[in-house]
């Protein structure tokens, strides 16, 4: 029997409506005979990747994709359903994880494809075209290499895939480099083809590349941030051609209120001095649980009772301090707002990574594991 929602001291609301309107959205951006492939690495960019998948699941998504092998290991583990491919490295002592929970790993060179062949049983593998990123991938025109590993025998090669680097933009230059990168991924193809290869599977398409590259086709669409309703910056947000809804709130509870005399400092370093009598809140939440350090000292904000509050001194650990001074009798036990909504207030987590220099992405990615993540 499933417990009713009783949020701790710092938690994480996912909006199941917001998560199936997404669905929705993208799903109809799809070119013809191509599948979403939700990137649930990185915890689901901080989401939780076993009640995001399991969600997914339920809504008819049946291929994912993962950072490592313990991170596809811990989905099997949790009942998810379909392929899971891993994109970056196993290292060969892991190996034995491909098999025992049917992941599906990425390979990228000569050399890791004879690794993974030398393990000596059928291991499910992707092949990764490195077209202009510069990261991992066999060279788009080294068909002999391509091939190679293909014909590898104990590599059950279920796809092939490349990664756009520069689709987060429509302008020319950006424009012409992912244009580029779709040739050059379809020259490789059709010369793998030519030697009697078939692939099951090829895929290019990512988040952005989907909204701004749908015609680039492919079985899958490897959609990360897009899905979980938000881009890397506010300007991306704005000239987005669907309406994504944001499907995370991030909350904590007020631990201890207390008064401060004008002139009195609090938190580390002394870098909170009150100008005036003042009432400081204790949020039972800190940088270890992914609330960014660079926050600190008046540069963050937080929501409580509708009230957009400052946070003061420096964050700790495990503790922030903000100023309520100006809010009517804030108590221990009631709810702040780090992300999300409070009466008509918003913080949303392009704010935060515009305060901190960063892009949405890091901010959710970094969510730390003692939240607790409820979907609604």
């Amino acid at each position: 029997m499933k417990m009713p929602f009783s949020a701790g001291r710092a938690w994480i609301e996912l909006d199941k409506a917001a998560l199936h309107h997404n669905i929705g959205v993208l799903s109809g951006l799809l070119p013809s005979g191509c599948q979403l492939m939700p990137a649930v690495k990185a915890n689901a960019y901080g989401h939780g990747a076993v009640i995001i998948a399991q969600e997914l699941n339920r809504a008819g998504v049946n291929a994912f994709c993962v950072a490592t092998a313990s991170e596809g290991a811990e989905l099997r583990e949790n009942s998810i359903n379909g392929e899971i491919l891993v994109l970056g490295y196993t290292p060969p002592q892991q190996f034995p994880l491909l098999q025992r929970y049917r992941l599906t790993q990425t390979v990228f060179d000569r050399s890791y494809a004879e690794a993974l062949n030398s393990f000596g049983e059928k291991i499910l593998a992707q092949i990764a075209i490195d077209t202009g990123m510069h990261r991992l991938g066999f060279p788009w025109d080294d068909l002999d290499q391509l091939a190679n590993a293909i014909s590898l025998p104990n590599l059950q090669i279920t796809g092939v895939f490349t990664h756009l680097c520069a689709a987060a933009t429509t302008l020319p230059r950006d424009r012409d480099f992912t244009r580029t990168q779709g040739k050059q991924f379809h020259i490789a193809l059709d010369g793998l083809k030519k030697r009697g290869y078939q692939l099951p599977a090829s895929h290019i398409l990512s988040s952005y590349g989907l909204l701004n590259y749908p015609e680039l086709g492919g079985s899958y669409a490897r959609v990360g941030i897009a899905l979980y309703g938000v881009l890397s910056n506010e300007d991306d947000i704005k000239n987005c051609p669907v309406d994504l809804w944001p499907i995370l709130s991030l909350k904590a509870r007020v631990a201890q209120v207390r008064n401060l005399h004008k002139g009195e400092s609090a938190g580390y370093d002394l870098q909170f001095t009150a100008s005036r009598q003042s009432r400081i809140a204790v949020l039972a939440i800190g940088y270890a649980d992914g609330l960014p350090r660079g926050l600190s000292c008046g540069v963050g904000k937080v929501l409580v009772r509708g009230f957009k509050v400052p946070i003061v001194g420096r964050i700790c650990m495990d503790q922030t301090l903000i100023d309520v001074t100006d809010v009517p009798d804030v108590s221990p036990g009631e709810e702040a707002v780090l992300i999300g909504k409070s009466d008509r207030q918003k913080i949303t987590v392009y704010d935060l990574a515009k305060q901190t220099g960063t892009i949405s992405n890091e901010i959710l990615s970094r969510m730390g594991i003692r939240l607790e993540r409820h979907i609604l």
